[in-house]
């Protein structure tokens, strides 16, 4: 369990190393190095099991660790905000090195993930990006998409970036007349996830379509489809909201309620 108080007086404690966006495996398998003394430059992040946690960010080597999707698909579900955190914040210092209104070197605080100015006072804080992430069904069927970069085989749901003035319910609207060419009638929450990659919150959502007509925009979306719970795709993998959002789907045909 990630407890989010910075341990900013600490010298020492467990470590997670990470290199080239890959973390490094300690000798039990874990992302979490036994406790130690930390390196100088250690970034604090909070307590694991009432343990401090830092991460050091290594400037060589890397290329033949985990990355963040297999430390995830390996973990149990607890791990998750740990992990995301970690690749979170050394995106964020990693791009917020000098002060993106004067151009100044940006300077660490301790007590908070922060990077602040002597030059200008512009103080800037790790990015954190709102997206929609959404199901959408008709009756039983759901309508899963193909992105290029996809692997082969693979379908998911249709996401997207919220613009600025939007709210969520609306970018779920936009998106998937854009993406998919298809209205929607009801839209319901679900839940979030911090998605690190680099630095995404996905906002999750069901919505029912009001048909099943189809006209992918062919640019963010290779293929789309409709798919009942009997014939099913190679869908996401087990930590993504995108599959949370389909088994809670299936769960629900399968008992009934829908």
């Amino acid at each position: 369990m990630l407890r989010r108080e910075l341990p900013h007086n600490a010298t020492a404690g467990r470590l997670i190393r990470l290199a080239a966006g890959r973390i490094a495996p300690a000798s039990d398998g874990t992302p979490l190095q036994a406790a130690q003394v930390w390196p100088k430059g250690a970034q604090p992040l909070g307590y694991w099991h009432d343990e401090p946690v830092a991460l050091a960010i290594e400037e060589q080597g890397g290329q033949d660790w985990p990355d963040g999707r297999h430390w995830l698909a390996q973990l149990p579900e607890s791990w998750f905000p740990l992990i995301a955190t970690a690749l979170q914040v050394a995106a964020w210092l990693r791009d917020h090195r000098y002060c993106g209104r004067c151009g100044a070197p940006a300077a660490k605080l301790d007590v908070e993930f922060a990077m602040h100015c002597e030059r200008c006072g512009h103080r800037n804080y790790p990015r954190i990006s709102p997206c929609i992430i959404t199901l959408v069904t008709h009756g039983n069927a759901m309508l899963l998409a193909r992105s290029p970069r996809f692997p082969p085989g693979r379908y998911s749901t249709l996401a997207g970036f919220i613009e600025p003035g939007e709210s969520a319910e609306d970018a779920v609207r936009r998106e998937i007349y854009e993406e998919v060419g298809v209205t929607v009638g009801r839209v319901r929450y679900f839940r979030s996830q911090a998605w690190p990659f680099p630095h995404a919150l996905m906002l999750g959502f069901f919505a029912e379509a009001a048909s099943r007509h189809i006209r992918i925009d062919g640019v963010e979306i290779a293929d789309a489809a409709w798919f009942l719970p009997g014939r099913l795709p190679q869908l996401p993998p087990l930590y993504s909201i995108s599959r949370a959002l389909i088994e809670t789907h299936l769960a629900d045909v399968a008992s009934g309620i829908r």
